[in-house]
């Protein structure tokens, strides 16, 4: 088990949960774990009690990915991706302090950026903030190589960096 502890842009603690080690190397992990709070509508997606998460933490990247798949089906609903600061990982914890920016990519592979007006604001610096932007352009490349976690989405007929409206 390993507890992963959410902070917010302060680092100060928001909630933790804890999941299963899937997998890790020298600047990454890979937890899968359920949804445990009640049922959260986004409005275009909903994550609900139980869903189960595959969740990729990075000590290298300022994201983390989450693939969420249904309860009752356990059918991909899509990737959430957080703009984070850098996890900090160790043997039986990881912590991340979101940054309110998020990225919701379907299973078509359209990508949505979320909660701009949350980034905004939020008491960033400048260098924070670009760091930040940076990672959703890095996550829109992913995406639009289909590399991993986004290998699985189909093969691309739309234009490059398409958005759904916000």
């Amino acid at each position: 088990m390993i507890t992963i502890r959410k902070l917010d842009q302060d680092s100060k603690p928001v909630f933790s949960y804890t999941g299963d080690l899937v997998a890790r190397d020298a600047t990454s992990i890979t937890i899968q774990a359920r949804f445990g709070r009640s049922d959260v509508d986004q409005g275009y997606v909903v994550f609900r009690t139980g869903d189960r998460m595959v969740e990729w933490f990075y000590m290298d990247r300022w994201y983390n990915i989450f693939a969420l798949y249904d309860v009752d089906d356990d059918q991909l609903k899509g990737w959430y991706c957080n703009i984070t600061r850098p996890a900090v990982i160790t043997d039986t914890e990881v912590g991340w302090a979101d940054l309110a920016l998020d990225v919701w990519v379907t299973p078509t592979g359209e990508v949505r950026v979320v909660d701009e007006d949350e980034f905004e604001q939020l008491p960033l610096d400048a260098e924070v903030r670009s760091a930040a932007w940076q990672a959703v352009a890095d996550i829109f490349e992913h995406v639009e190589r289909r590399e991993s976690p986004f290998d699985t989405l189909p093969a691309k007929d739309y234009p490059a960096k398409q958005r759904l409206d916000s």
